[in-house]
């Protein structure tokens, strides 16, 4: 068993208008450091390694359900369930 973590944000191409919104909220309340705010997704998984590797599962899953990939890039860190 292996733990995945998986993160989707926009492409840098891509207007973030949430990440817009929360920056603009942010300076509002006097927090006028942070220069650029990105809101993506996280997803966790506990993953069975089958027959195939286990980053084609992933990499399959994302490509075809968790993220937009028109739109939207994806990373991902695998390790082991001890270690999560």
């Amino acid at each position: 068993m292996v733990f995945v973590k998986v993160y989707v944000t926009y492409k840098e191409s891509v207007l973030d208008p949430q990440g817009e919104a929360v920056k603009g909220a942010l300076h509002r309340m006097g927090y006028s450091e942070i220069e650029e705010v990105r809101i993506g997704k996280y997803f966790e998984m506990q993953v069975n390694p089958g027959t195939r590797p286990v980053e084609e599962v992933i990499e399959e899953a994302c490509d075809k359900l968790l993220a937009n990939v028109n739109m939207e890039t994806y990373r991902f860190e695998i390790m082991d369930v001890e270690e999560a």
